[in-house]
This record gives structure tokens, C-alpha cells and sequence, in this order.
């Protein structure tokens, strides 16, 4: 009879834990098993995932959204942006400024995108129903109350359109 002592050995890697425990033999076989296969694909789901931090947002929009004392604003200025980028820009801030903690909410109703805008509130409208269509702002809810985000889609979607209008801009890509 062997008298071994069983082994356990506890694994985190980023979000994924995992424990093994048995005789040597069989743990070693498992955390071999666990990190040849396991890995590359948390690594290969991890390239694929599309998740913009303040950072990214700061970084990819800089020259676009600033958090005023009124809270965040478009800073186009002299650029001539869409209103479908006015209206994309203004929630990105919003977004940015929640990340921030500067802002309770990252969303937006029909006329606090007037008041941060002053675009038409049917213009709002259209535009974020436009946008909707195509997966660029969101809903906050399931109700119907009115409030819009934008989502990873309209981000990626709007970075791409500043660059081909203001080609200096860098690009940034998400974490």
C-alpha cells in the first residue's frame, strides 16, 4: 500500500481559477493538460474581445470630448462633424465621464443630447434611430424610457469615420 500524500495545487490565471488534487502524478498530468490547452484559448478569446477602457476612450477621442463644468461635451470646433458624430461623440463622453466617476450615468436621454448638443430633438431622433438600426447606440433599457448609450460597435464605428475625415488622428486599439 502506498502511504503518498495527496497533492492539490490551486491555478488563477486572470479571471479563470482552477484546482487540481490527487498524487503527484495525476496533478501534474491535469496542470499540464490545463495550461497546454486552456491557456491559448483564454489568450485567443482574449484577442478577439472588444472592451474600451477610459483610457482607450481618451486616448482614441482627445481631440473631440472634453468634461466641462456643464459636464461632457463635443470639442469639434472647427471640424465639420455629421450629426450622427455630434450625437456619438456627446455619448462617448458620457461614457468616458462615467468610466471617470465624473458622471453617475454613461447614458443619455433625447434632451440632455439637446441640451449638450443643441441639435434639433427630432434630429436627435432620427439620428439615434439610424444609429440603432445599424448597432451603434443602444438602449439602456428594455422599457422604452428613452435613454441611449453607445456601444462597442458605434465606438469602433465612429473611430473609423474621424480618421477618414481628420486622417491625423491616431488610432488606438481596444484592451
Amino acid at each position: 500500500m502506498s502511504s503518498e500524500k495527496p497533492l492539490s495545487v490551486s491555478v488563477a490565471y486572470g479571471d479563470v481559477k482552477v484546482e487540481f488534487s490527487g498524487s503527484p502524478e495525476v496533478v501534474f498530468r491535469s496542470l499540464h493538460e490545463f495550461i497546454s490547452k486552456e491557456i491559448p484559448n483564454i489568450d485567443l478569446a482574449r484577442s478577439i474581445s472588444v472592451n474600451y477602457s477610459l483610457n482607450d476612450l481618451v486616448q482614441m477621442f482627445k481631440e473631440y470630448i472634453r468634461f466641462t463644468e456643464e459636464g461632457p461635451r463635443v470639442w469639434v470646433q472647427e471640424k465639420k462633424a455629421s450629426d450622427k458624430d455630434v450625437i456619438l461623440l456627446q455619448l462617448i463622453a458620457a461614457k468616458a465621464a462615467h468610466l471617470s466617476g465624473k458622471a453617475q450615468s454613461g447614458d443619455m436621454s433625447v434632451s440632455e443630447l439637446e441640451t449638450a448638443t443643441s441639435l434639433n430633438p427630432k434630429t436627435i431622433g432620427s439620428r439615434l434611430s439610424e444609429l440603432n438600426k445599424v448597432g451603434a447606440v443602444g438602449r439602456r433599457d428594455a422599457e422604452g424610457t428613452g435613454r441611449y448609450k453607445v456601444t462597442a460597435t458605434g465606438i469602433h464605428w465612429l473611430q473609423s469615420q474621424l480618421q477618414k475625415k481628420f486622417p491625423k488622428q491616431s488610432q488606438v486599439s481596444p484592451a
